[in-house]
């Protein structure tokens, strides 16, 4: 009798989270963990009303419908940074943002064990090429909290592998003959490159480090996108950029940079924040927008406008414009936005995620045109303004599109059975 499984893939994301199981030559599935679907939005909301805990979907929905209490979302970014040394305010109680990264892996993991009718003590986890840009003693340390808050929550055995490697992993099984494929791996928070050799005989190694040409990755995610698009288009209207009444000076930026940064909303609750906004409504040019930031901080309405700035994102994939729409207690906000547009505020980050790409490619000793398949992963692949400077720059290869938010969990769980098996 087959021991029980007791291995997964996890992969902990920015904005979305999943885990896969495998064993053997059964292919590897991804389990529902909200509502039947496979992918859960990485997203906690404190109920401060009935004194629960939701996750995901549900989550978001009881903070929009108005509910009291405390959303966190955007958790992997703090990994690595001065952040995950502070805690968050939970009620009476303050709690490390550690721990509530450890509050959700054990949902996920409770859930998963229910699916999967067996008890979970290993695990292959997801990471970036770089938890933290050009910093390798931070990025070891983010590692270390990963695995620190995962092991807390029953994990016995704990592994990691990079994120475009283990979509590497999963593509690989539809593989009819060696190619040089690029993985591209558009995340949350970061994107990530690898250069690497795939072939149904490789496939088979346990070993893989030799087919590993070359990895690279930019602290640029989608959350950098809703960043860039909302300084760009929705914070002037809040006083973003305007001067004081003299003209002198603009307003200072801390508190705008802060509100369309999703992990950093919640910093903006403050009563002295309020205190000092007041201040600045009086030297400004634009007093009345202002307010409106003051109004919107007041009524913790923060992390739903950036939602609505994602929404408006989104849209503009498929469409060449759309109408960005908040409505807040006391203030409505509308604003017409372009595909045009968006993509003039994101250039910047673009031009680091092509460099980065130029650059991995360059690593591993090859030109552009050595590389036969570009392989997709990671929901901001889909924005136009990527998948153009990627077709320039790669014109002959072959475009791949794999599960979006699902290939690396799929390749984590393939890994799993090599490590733990």
């Amino acid at each position: 009798m087959p021991s029980p499984l007791r291995h997964c893939g996890l992969d902990f994301g920015t904005s979305n989270s999943t885990l896969a199981i495998a064993a053997g030559n059964v292919a590897p599935r991804l389990l529902p963990l909200e509502n039947g679907r496979p992918t859960i939005p990485s997203t906690i909301f404190f109920d401060f009303e009935a004194d629960r805990t939701l996750f995901g979907r549900t989550a978001t929905a009881e903070y929009v419908s108005g509910t009291d209490g405390r959303m966190m979302r955007s958790l992997k970014s703090i990994l690595g940074s001065s952040l995950a040394d502070e805690a968050v305010r939970i009620k009476r109680r303050l709690v490390p943002f550690l721990e509530i990264i450890g509050i959700f892996v054990a949902e996920l993991k409770q859930r998963a064990e229910l699916e999967s009718g067996g008890s979970l003590d290993s695990v292959v986890l997801g990471r970036p090429v770089h938890y933290v840009d050009d910093n390798p003693l931070a990025d070891r340390e983010a590692q270390e909290q990963m695995e620190s808050a995962v092991r807390a929550q029953g994990f016995r055995h704990i592994a990691f592998q990079y994120e475009p490697i283990a979509a590497a992993l999963d593509y690989e099984q539809q593989v009819t003959r060696e190619e040089v494929g690029l993985i591209v791996d558009l995340g949350g928070g970061t994107s990530d490159f690898s250069v690497v050799r795939v072939s149904p005989e490789r496939a088979r190694a346990t070993d893989r480090q030799a087919d590993i040409l070359a990895t690279a990755g930019v602290h640029v995610g989608g959350t950098d996108f809703d960043r860039l698009l909302s300084l760009k288009k929705v914070m002037p209207a809040l006083g973003y950029q305007t001067p004081t009444k003299d003209g002198k000076r603009p307003l200072p930026s801390g508190p705008y940079a802060d509100l369309a940064t999703w992990h950093r909303i919640n910093r903006l609750y403050t009563p002295d924040l309020l205190r000092e906004l007041k201040h600045t409504a009086r030297e400004a040019r634009y007093p009345d927008r202002v307010e409106k930031l003051m109004s919107i901080i007041t009524h913790r309405e923060g992390h739903k406008l950036a939602g609505a700035v994602e929404e408006t994102k989104i849209a503009l994939t498929a469409a060449e414009a759309a109408n960005l729409a908040f409505e807040g207690a006391e203030i409505e906000l509308t604003t017409a936005i372009s595909r045009a547009e968006l993509t003039a505020a994101l250039e910047g980050a673009v031009d680091k995620i092509e460099d980065t790409l130029r650059s991995v490619v360059a690593i591993a000793g090859l030109t552009t045109e050595r590389i036969d398949t570009l392989i997709l992963t990671g929901g901001s692949t889909q924005i136009p303004a990527v998948m153009q400077r990627l077709r320039v720059n790669f014109p002959n290869a072959r475009f791949v599109a794999t599960d979006a938010f699902g290939s690396v969990g799929l390749g984590l769980a393939l890994d799993a059975v090599r490590k733990f098996s």
